[in-house]
């Protein structure tokens, strides 16, 4: 079965086969390998506090926006990308009960403050869990959850974990090859990544030159694009709409989302094969025989 052919299926899933715990959807899926969107907000989240704008006090469940995440399934492992400050939700929601692994696109609030709740995890795996990021990214993580790596061994209600040192060379977790893309969030140097046939690039700006051919042939880019206007840390609408064209990319759903921008409506207006994306969107990876690992 090709690609395309398992997206139509799971989008007729999606309309008539749907798990609903509270505003949080699990699509069926006939793919052991596999990226769900765990959260498509930008970094406040929608709604957002105070906000009694028509998105944040919206009732379509597509409206509520979790901060940026993603859960990267293969069978009965994977991984997750970035750790939210609502990880506790997304994982119980998405019946995560065990991970190989979180790779870290950098480190701000928004996409890593949810990591002190990888201690469950760290219950039923005798081994810490590994955190593949940029040495900036751990020093950062180092300062701001010391105690989980403090010597003291009075802490005893704390993660395990031990970090991986990566930068743009390929790797593996999970059986999985994972590709890292050099990204540009303003100033600041961060990554997405690839996995088969899709590619999480949130909170871009400038994709870098030498990243382009990492980029061609998906299937499916999930990018960053919080809002219509213009931004100075991220793609807007039609920046990111220039970027999937260019791609030629057969479907690209939008992240990172602020309030300004309703579901329904904003859908409406973008071009096919452009879609933003929702909390519990499930997206099928196809990989090349060469790339399963065991």
């Amino acid at each position: 079965m090709s690609f395309w052919s398992l997206t139509c299926i799971m989008n007729k899933l999606e309309r008539t086969d749907r798990k609903t715990i509270g505003s949080f959807e699990l699509s069926a899926s006939d793919s052991s390998v596999s990226m769900t969107i765990l959260g498509s907000g930008t970094s406040v989240g929608v709604p957002m506090i105070g906000c009694e704008c028509p998105v944040c006090t919206s009732s379509n469940p597509k409206n509520h926006r979790m901060r940026t995440g993603v859960w990267v399934r293969n069978g009965d492992r994977g991984f997750l990308i970035d750790t939210s400050p609502e990880l506790r939700l997304q994982i119980v929601r998405a019946r995560v009960k065990k991970i190989d692994g979180v790779l870290y696109t950098h480190a701000h609030a928004d996409h890593v403050l949810g990591m002190d709740d990888l201690r469950t995890f760290c219950f039923r795996q005798p081994e810490p869990v590994p955190l593949y990021c940029e040495e900036i990214v751990e020093h950062a993580l180092r300062r701001m959850f010391s105690y989980a790596f403090s010597d003291d061994d009075s802490l005893h209600s704390r993660p395990r974990l031990r970090f991986e040192r990566i930068g743009t060379d390929p790797f593996s977790v999970a059986g999985l090859n994972v590709q890292p893309i050099r990204l540009i969030h303003g100033r600041l140097s961060i990554l997405g990544y690839r996995i088969g046939n899709v590619a999480f690039c949130t909170d871009v700006s400038t994709i870098p030159e030498e990243s382009w051919p990492l980029l061609q042939n998906l299937d499916v880019l999930v990018l960053g694009a919080i809002r219509h206007d213009p931004h100075p840390t991220h793609f807007n609408v039609s920046q990111a709409v220039e970027v999937a064209r260019k791609l030629n990319v057969r479907q690209t759903y939008l992240t990172h989302i602020a309030h300004n921008l309703e579901h329904e409506e904003t859908n409406a207006s973008l071009p096919e094969g452009i879609a933003l994306a929702y909390d519990g969107l499930t997206i099928p990876i196809s990989l090349p025989h060469t790339e399963v690992l065991s």
